[in-house]
């Protein structure tokens, strides 16, 4: 799995209390209903009913989990030693993607320990304790018909997203555990940069 390069900072998400931030990390963050301060970040993964599987493989995860590591399980997730975590991308324009229509880009809100990265690609890579699918859509460039439409709007947005704030989002109580020893979000794969776990391991 790929790891990211320098550890920009280690934070807590998910609380009232606002992360200190580095700025150039500050306008990820946007608040829930209960006024609670969670990261805004970008990933795919392929649907399988209910549930988002990561391209790595694995049994999938549902819209609203905590991850526990399953490679190494002396600690929590996640840990910068490790790549255990949900991993999610910055950038919206999710860079590096192959224009595959079993692709489904998502929108997350990352809470719990949560961990960033410098990504080679630009921007940041996190992985977190804690993902929440806000909204899912099709992959930004691949081909569209004019009838196909990719969860995009038809009309121009108000300056902020309908669903990115304190107007709906709300994390839910009580999120199921999945094991993970890692869930990739595509980028590795795509460039190259996975790194290949031991075959006694099963991906989740």
């Amino acid at each position: 799995m790929c790891r990211g390069g320098r550890l920009i900072a280690d934070f807590v998400a998910g609380t009232a209390a606002r992360p200190g931030l580095p700025e150039e990390l500050e306008a990820h963050l946007t608040t829930t209903v209960d006024g609670l301060w969670v990261v805004w970040a970008h990933k795919v993964a392929r649907r399988a009913g209910d549930l988002f599987v990561p391209l790595t493989g694995g049994s999938g995860y549902p819209a609203d989990a905590r991850a526990q590591c399953r490679f190494r399980g002396a600690h929590e997730a996640p840990d910068p030693g490790c790549t255990c975590g949900f991993h999610a991308l910055s950038n919206p324009r999710l860079p590096g993607l192959p224009g595959a229509y079993d692709f489904t880009a998502l929108t997350v809100a990352l809470s719990g320990r949560v961990l960033a990265f410098e990504w080679p690609r630009g921007g940041v890579l996190w992985r977190a304790e804690r993902q929440t699918v806000v909204r899912v859509q099709g992959v930004p460039g691949r081909h569209r018909y004019p009838d196909d439409p990719d969860g995009r709007p038809a009309v121009v947005p108000a300056a902020a997203p309908r669903d990115s704030g304190p107007v709906r989002l709300k994390l839910p109580a009580m999120p199921p555990v999945v094991q993970v020893c890692h869930d990739d979000a595509g980028w590795c794969v795509e460039s190259g940069m996975l790194e290949r776990p031991s075959a006694s391991l099963v991906l989740a």
